[in-house]
């Protein structure tokens, strides 16, 4: 992505609306064509862009010089003089790397695309770095693997490691969110013979599978049934069910449905034993599942090693929020070693062009998307709802957990690094947006009077 383009005439050097006008900013307008990302050049570009300012600070002065002489004679007569190509090289200088061969854990589903296609598309071996991906079959296996050191990095649900730093369902131990892994991106599935049953009163005596107790996943279907007025811990089922089972179970008649990841409820109407009722994005529209992070301790030995980890994992959400790389994405997380899945069914899922199993062809685009911001508020509204279900007792200090476990300005410093387009509100806020989950206003200054406002809970 390149954003300076000193030799052009015709382009302002530095200003902040791009060259079309028809975007915000020159990164808005460069990102909407993204293809690839070339951040070494952009950093070259960058170098040039500001030698050229020192020698033209008039504006007006530079373009005249570069329609007098043209871009190539411009470009052959600065660098006999400037220090261009060794201050090009000083730029692309990083750190060294504490450790470079590294063992990182996920689930096979779509949420954790960007750890995923970091591999076949080369963005960790950018970084120097040798990523051994290892496929593991469940979330209680993803946080013991961490807690034994076996894994370098994880693929995490969002509220695992707050959960893991709080010592809830294990021994404390300090976990860190580096990225939102994904936004949206789940749904509820049902099985066939449920087809008259979309409204959610109507499940009372039913069985639910949901990945993890500290899921989204979890919280979601509790906060979706208790608006309808059932309560999920007497008049449902929650049974914790690995995501690769669950299309399974769901065929074999062992749970009526499940609020799952994908690409499973696209794989339940791929097989015509189920259907989807509801995209978790019409419950909470741009709410987080997945994460990627690491432990405190590792980020404290590998400082540099955390840093092109980050970087990889950056510019591979940059590339898969663009709807245009899509198709490429689906074709390679689709094989035997990553999802093992129909590539059609990979498609429907990020293209958001689907069959809901109802005999509709439904067009969401944003049906999952890539937002890697791990906002603060996020992590407080998993904290409340924590509270509300009674895995968390007593008082919670939401600020002190959510800003020590999700790294915010960690996430704005390193897309800033690899020019990621950040929005306006994600540069200048505090990191506590307020949201709305089906309509209903959260709003992280007022949780504690939150956590306890609802009719149906176990506070």
């Amino acid at each position: 992505m390149s954003i300076h383009k000193p030799f052009d005439p015709d382009r302002p050097l530095f200003s902040s609306r791009c060259s079309c006008g028809m975007h915000a900013s020159a990164a808005e307008h460069e990102a909407a064509k993204l293809q690839k990302i070339n951040e070494e050049q952009e950093s070259a570009n960058f170098i040039e862009a500001s030698l050229v300012k020192a020698l033209f600070p008039q504006e007006a002065r530079r373009r005249a010089f570069l329609r007098a002489v043209g871009t190539g004679g411009a470009m052959g007569a600065l660098s006999g003089f400037l220090p261009v190509g060794a201050l090009q090289a000083m730029a692309q200088e990083k750190a060294p790397l504490e450790k470079r061969d590294l063992k990182i854990g996920f689930i096979a589903i779509t949420c954790a695309t960007p750890l995923i296609m970091a591999d076949p598309l080369g963005f960790y071996k950018k970084q120097g770095l040798n990523v051994t991906l290892n496929k593991t079959a469940g979330w209680a296996l993803i946080r013991d693997k961490m807690l034994s050191k076996e894994h370098d990095a994880s693929h995490f649900l969002s509220p695992m490691p707050i959960a893991m730093s709080m010592g809830l369902g294990s021994d404390p131990s300090q976990m860190r969110v580096a990225t939102i892994q994904n936004t949206n991106g789940q749904a509820i599935t049902l099985a066939n013979k449920h087809k008259d049953k979309r409204d959610p009163k109507m499940w009372k005596g039913m069985k639910f599978a949901v990945p993890f107790e500290y899921s989204m996943h979890n919280f979601l279907l509790r906060y979706y049934v208790a608006q309808a007025g059932l309560d999920p811990d007497k008049d449902i089922q929650i049974r914790v069910t690995p995501p690769p089972e669950m299309v399974a179970n769901l065929r074999a008649g062992n749970i009526d449905g499940f609020l799952g990841p994908d690409p499973f409820n696209q794989r339940a109407v791929y097989d015509e034993v189920g259907f989807i009722t509801i995209l978790t994005k019409d419950i909470w529209d741009g709410h987080p599942c997945c994460a990627f992070g690491t432990s405190e301790e590792f980020i404290r030995k590998n400082p540099n090693t955390f840093a092109a980890l980050y970087r990889a994992v950056i510019n591979a959400s940059t590339m898969a929020r663009n709807p245009e790389n899509r198709p490429l994405i689906a074709k390679v997380i689709s094989p035997q070693n990553y999802l093992n899945q129909p590539e059609t069914v990979v498609m429907q899922v990020l293209t958001g062009k689907f069959a809901d199993g109802l005999g509709n062809v439904q067009n969401v685009p944003d049906r999952i998307d890539f937002n890697p911001i791990p906002w603060y508020s996020m992590a407080t509204w998993m904290l409340t709802q924590m509270q509300r279900w009674g895995y968390v007792k007593g008082d919670v200090n939401y600020k002190d957990i959510s800003e020590k476990v999700f790294l915010l300005t960690d996430a704005r410093k390193y897309m800033q690094e690899t020019n990621a387009p950040i929005t306006a509100q994600a540069k200048a806020s505090t990191g506590n947006p307020k949201f709305k989950i089906m309509g209903r206003e959260f709003d992280p200054a007022t949780a504690a009077t939150y956590s306890k406002s609802f009719a149906i809970s176990k506070t």
